[in-house]
């Protein structure tokens, strides 16, 4: 072999070897983050999956300023389908997931060990994203059941969800501060469709579900049943958010469901949590582009409760400290003084 190929054929190898390591490198660079939601049929589900669209930016996407996506340079996010608030809590503590959503109330309890979550560690490494939207107390039944109010549940079969679910812990309460509890009533531990299957089909009365309004498998029901909510209001409801201040007082609009009028009941917010150990600069980066006004987009037209998610609301009711990556960015942009 000649002195010219043997060069040529090194320079060769050379360059494969940069190339691959240099593609390794790349590789490394790569980042999947997953965002633990909720049922498929409920919110957290589908506005996860905008949310995740909108700080992701896998390799080869077009640049941001030629519209392309204004996510985290190499970041691919994912909406994760869970049981709900609960779960996702304890899947960000022990890192099966990344982050989650939860109400505010149960990350509350949750991060001080108080509450229903009086007796167990508190869950001191859980950390905010931000501050979502306001999510309300459904309680749902057929027009012809005659449940009027909570009290009315006594010896009816009702779904308060899966156990591990914002749902299940704050219709526990709602019975309570009604005088009664879970042994006045039949449960079942339904979610999403099936809780509305099974109230079509008469297997149940009533179930509960904790939702931002209009939530797909309520929208459904109501278009091939005739439905009510039953109000969660009058002393009950005062003592219940006087004693907890997660809950405030708050009414679903005429309309939001087919043929439903407007219904007094109780909310709670529905927050971004993370763990205390993710990297700053990656929830710095998140938060940021969380914000970025190409996601401004695409939460407008993404989900109807997308138009509720704003910067200047992101700090909302929040009872969890901060993740410092996102505290960085809302200092940085004038939200905290």
């Amino acid at each position: 072999m000649s002195l010219f190929k043997k060069v040529f054929k090194a320079a060769t190898i050379g360059a494969a070897l940069f190339v691959g390591l240099n593609s390794a490198s790349h590789a490394v660079d790569l980042k999947f983050f997953t965002i633990g939601t909720g049922g498929t049929a409920y919110t957290y589900y589908p506005v996860g999956g905008v949310i995740a669209n909108a700080i992701s930016n896998p390799p080869g996407s077009r640049p941001c300023a030629e519209g392309g996506s204004c996510g985290v340079e190499g970041l691919i996010a994912s909406a994760v389908s869970s049981r709900g608030s609960v779960d996702n809590v304890n899947a960000v503590l022990s890192g099966l997931r990344d982050s989650g959503f939860a109400q505010s109330d149960v990350a509350y309890w949750a991060y001080t060990g108080t509450g229903t979550m009086e007796g167990k560690k508190p869950a001191k490494d859980l950390r905010t994203i931000a501050a979502l939207f306001e999510e309300h107390i459904h309680l749902v039944a057929l027009a012809s059941s005659g449940i009027n109010s909570v009290a009315d549940l006594k010896g009816k079969r009702v779904s308060l969800d899966e156990p591990g679910s914002g749902t299940y812990v704050d219709a526990k309460l709602i019975l309570d501060a009604n005088g009664l509890s879970t042994k006045d009533v039949n449960v079942e531990a339904l979610k999403g469709n099936a809780a509305s299957e099974a109230l079509r089909n008469g297997k149940i009365d009533a179930f509960f579900t904790v939702a931002g309004y209009p939530t797909g498998s309520i929208v459904e029901l109501a278009s091939a049943e005739k439905i009510k909510l039953v109000p969660i209001d009058g002393p009950a409801a005062k003592a219940l958010t006087d004693k907890y201040g997660f809950f405030a007082q708050s009414n679903i609009p005429d309309g939001a469901y087919e043929g439903v009028d407007a219904t007094a009941t109780v909310a709670v917010g529905a927050q971004w949590y993370t763990s205390a150990k993710q990297d700053e600069e990656l929830i710095y980066n998140i938060t940021k582009a969380l914000w970025n006004d190409k996601s401004r987009t695409l939460l407008d037209v993404g989900h109807s409760k997308g138009k509720s998610i704003t910067v200047e609301s992101a700090l909302n009711g929040v009872g969890v400290p901060l993740h410092p990556g996102a505290e960085r960015f809302y200092k940085e942009v004038g939200i905290i003084k």
